[in-house]
């Protein structure tokens, strides 16, 4: 039996995109030759919402580890002042002590709070245990140097500071790291550039999985407000997820293409709603949707809320809309893990990702939706009218595109269970050598 020490800074009852591999993985990890700990830190040090859905469905045979971490009023301080920081000493505390027990084959980072991934190193040295990193992002991205003119998350005094250091950090981790999962093959494919002379260790390139038995457990209606009333009058075409100016032109030609439809008299009753868009404070989201809505004159049937909602009731979104849409991004890199949830919710699906993204392809394999696609120097024009003709000028029935289950299997729980401890053995025989 495999013995993983799992480090996943949030973790359920946390509804973060970062532990969706984790949580996705483990009911199929034990029966894979894997037992399994995970490390994470108490959920009332983080800043998202509290889903106790997600909690109740972690497999009861996993121990959790929650260390108590330095409060939310330290994450205002550019840099130091995040997640990442403020967890380091409690989680290296705890993890010494697990470690040295010396039950443990290998240590998995699965976390966007990359900080947290410098404790590979030194566990390696302390206790000889190898560790394997999660790409799930880029640790350390060029994105907003080129594009100055976008605006960095958390502002541009902090974002340099944590960019600075992340770049620091990020080679000392990978010199010594025995194994990289990555969301994309670009973020290897950086890797591979930033740092010529380095040699990489053993790479999966795995998305998030899908899991139909989130579906299948879920409530009627979860608890707390919801973000739309399906009978409230229309069609309702929903997106949750985050914004940012880097859907710019997503966003835009899916308004403008709306437009050209209202005009021709379709779609008419279309109602959009732009979900949890905003990683700020409750209430302190700035709106990234709306504001291209309304250049686009249609901002009378689109809404947007920024704070982030439960997993649960994501999926509850999904399930009880009239139709999906999800806007991708202009970095090629951008795979939009959630994609998965929304094929597997079986509503009529509209897809705009940058040519080059993986989702691409896997709607070319598995169908489940529409894809629009496009390129570097596309115009809003151009696309919104790719848009009207691939979906504003088909009739519903049209624009449900069925799955494909034998070609989507690999992408499920299932298989990527088996996949992931497979790797992960390779990776500790390349260890050992």
């Amino acid at each position: 039996m495999l013995r993983i020490l799992i480090v996943s800074p949030h973790f359920p009852p946390v509804s973060s995109a970062d532990m969706q591999r984790v949580r996705m993985l483990l009911p199929y990890l034990q029966e894979n030759g894997c037992q399994v700990e995970v490390l994470s830190v108490d959920p009332g040090a983080v800043e998202s919402p509290l889903d106790p859905w997600l909690q109740e469905g972690l497999p009861p045979e996993v121990v959790v580890h929650r260390v108590p971490v330095p409060g939310k009023p330290w994450s205002r301080l550019p840099g130091l002042g995040t997640l990442g920081f403020r967890a380091i000493p409690p989680l290296a505390r705890a993890g010494n002590r697990l470690l040295r027990t010396g039950h443990f084959d290998l240590v998995y980072f699965s976390t966007t709070v990359f900080e947290t991934h410098i404790l590979g190193p030194l566990w390696k040295r302390l206790f000889g245990v190898p560790y394997v990193m999660d790409y799930q992002d880029a640790w350390v991205s060029d994105y907003y140097a080129l594009r100055p003119e976008n605006a960095p998350p958390g502002g541009r005094l902090k974002y340099a500071v944590i960019r600075r250091i992340h770049r620091w950090m990020e080679p000392r981790v990978l010199r010594d790291c025995s194994g990289l999962t990555s969301v994309s093959p670009d973020y290897p494919r950086q890797l591979a550039t930033r740092y010529p002379k380095a040699t990489l260790p053993r790479v999966l390139v795995q998305g998030f999985p899908g899991a139909s038995r989130d579906f299948d457990r879920l409530p009627e209606t979860p608890a707390g407000p919801l973000p739309f009333d399906p009978a409230g009058g229309g069609r309702h075409w929903v997106y949750v997820g985050r914004g940012g100016e880097d859907m710019a032109l997503a966003a835009s030609a899916l308004f403008e293409a709306l437009a050209q439809a209202r005009a021709a008299g379709r779609d008419t009753d279309v109602r959009m709603h732009f979900i949890g868009t905003s990683y700020a404070r409750s209430g302190s989201g700035r709106k990234t949707f709306e504001p291209l809505a309304q250049e686009r004159g249609v901002g009378d049937v689109v809404s947007e809320q920024t704070d982030r909602i439960g997993y649960g009731t994501t999926l509850w979104c999904l399930r009880n809309a009239d139709a999906l849409m999800v806007p991708g991004s202009d970095d090629p890199a951008y795979t939009a893990s959630k994609i998965y949830p929304y094929l597997l919710a079986g509503k009529p699906l509209l897809a705009i990702f940058h040519r080059r993204s993986t989702v691409v392809e896997l709607f070319r394999r598995a169908g489940g939706g529409v894809c629009v696609p496009f390129d570097d120097g596309d115009s809003v024009a151009t696309l919104a009218t790719r848009i009207g003709r691939q979906w504003f000028d088909k009739a519903d029935d049209a624009r449900r595109v069925p799955l494909d289950q034998d070609a989507f299997h690999p992408f499920t729980d299932v298989a990527c269970a088996a996949e992931f401890t497979g790797f992960l053995r390779l990776c500790l025989e390349d260890a050992r050598r």
